[in-house]
């Protein structure tokens, strides 16, 4: 196996311009722009680009609980305390369109990995499932007895996994919207769940202070993890799957080597509690955000031939399962340098093609989008302005009773 070189994560960046705790994080997909949630009900677009503006986007009416790109960048989605769920286009104009889609708090909203469908989950106790089209409901899950802190969807969108303050996380089947599987084994709740890059486990953040990974096949607990000692708040898989940064009440940040079932590094950084926290695209940034109402930029600093391992990566290590050390069960996890060959310049001549055809399918996608977001816009705009023409029709219909009477 070829070494990986590992260098300390440095800071590269950090933004003020939040007035209370920043809840949520996320990058777009080519890493422009970077979203943020704050408990002062404000959304941020920040730029990646040196002195450029920032975008303060202001249409919830209390505080922001998460935020999160849609797969090609081209829009964001919001959840609120005032329960509604924004869909935004990340520009000067800041257009969104709206809709209330729980009868409590909405904690977590997550878009499918093929960007057509959103999953919410709520203090309602419920999950639910809409188009990003026209924003449709399409069908909730409902077995939690307790406030619904997460909810993500596989990568091959046929799974959904979801965390509660009743102290379980639930593994659901999207097409018979039946619960699959509920793991127990917190001690605490959970405030965040995730799935590896594979689709083959997730990862769940506890306020016990753990992390503990399950395998979505065998149903068992693959790593737990006790570094941090304070609640952990948020966790986000490196997209290469080996690696885990996790987000704490102890104000740290930690990177966690999930091949090799150990700690890599403890990050410094928020003064308070770090409250999210999540991996560029392509894992060569991170971002968090905190009590302090900081947002920061990580640069990963893993080795330039890592890159490899995002192509190749089929599945989660597995280790013993009681601290944060152990040995690795599984090698597919494990990717090895490529040496030349003499098709290097037809690989080469191939990868451009792919990547031109890669390019132009994200903007087809990132057109359609927008073309979608401005149709619904449109459509509220209407529906607004029928509301106002019958309300104007009722009011001439009174009038004219009354002078006849």
């Amino acid at each position: 196996m070829a070494a990986v070189c590992l260098e300390d994560p440095t800071l590269e960046r950090h933004f003020k311009g939040h007035r209370d705790a920043v809840t949520s994080v996320d990058f777009s997909l080519n890493k422009k722009q970077l979203a943020s949630g704050s408990m002062d009900s404000c959304l941020m677009i920040w730029s990646m680009k040196p002195q450029m503006r920032a975008y303060r986007f202001v249409g919830h009416k209390d505080a922001v609980m998460c935020v999160q790109f849609s797969p090609s960048g081209h829009l964001v989605a919001s959840g609120s305390r005032d329960k509604t769920v924004r869909l935004w286009i990340p520009s000067l104009k800041g257009e969104s369109t709206v809709f209330k889609a729980h009868t409590a708090t909405v904690r977590s909203v997550s878009f499918s990995s093929d960007g057509q469908s959103i999953v919410t989950a709520s203090d309602d106790k419920t999950v639910k499932v809409w188009t990003v089209h026209r924003q449709k409901f399409l069908f909730s899950l409902s077995q939690h007895i307790n406030w619904v802190r997460c909810a993500r969807f596989s990568p091959d969108g046929r799974l959904i996994v979801s965390s509660s303050d009743d102290k379980t996380v639930k593994l659901w089947d999207k097409t018979s919207r039946e619960c699959i599987h509920s793991f127990c084994e917190h001690a605490g709740f959970v405030n965040h769940v995730d799935f590896h890059p594979s689709g083959t486990c997730i990862a769940a953040a506890g306020t016990d202070s753990t992390v503990k990974l399950w395998d979505v096949r065998m149903n068992r607990l693959l790593q737990h993890y006790q570094v941090h000692s304070s609640v952990v708040n948020s966790l986000s898989f490196h997209p290469s799957g080996n690696y885990l940064v996790t987000a704490s009440n102890d104000s740290t940040l930690k990177i966690l080597d999930l091949l090799e079932g150990r700690l890599l590094y403890t990050l410094h950084g928020h003064q308070g509690p770090a409250t999210c926290v999540a991996f560029s695209r392509s894992g060569d940034l991170f971002a968090s955000g905190g009590s302090d109402e900081q947002v920061m930029v990580w640069k990963t600093n893993f080795d330039a031939d890592y890159g490899d391992a995002l192509k190749t990566q089929k599945s989660c290590s597995t280790v013993d399962g009681s601290h944060h050390t152990g040995q690795s069960e599984m090698d597919s996890g494990i990717h090895h340098k490529k040496t030349k060959t003499q098709d290097s310049g037809r690989n080469h001549e191939q990868q451009e093609v792919e990547a031109s055809l890669a390019n132009t399918l994200e903007h087809i996608m990132g057109q359609l989008d927008v073309l979608t977001q401005t149709v619904s816009i449109l459509e509220q705009r209407l529906t607004l302005t029928e509301d106002k023409l019958k309300e104007c029709l009722e009011n001439q219909q009174k009038i004219i009773q009354n002078k006849t009477n």
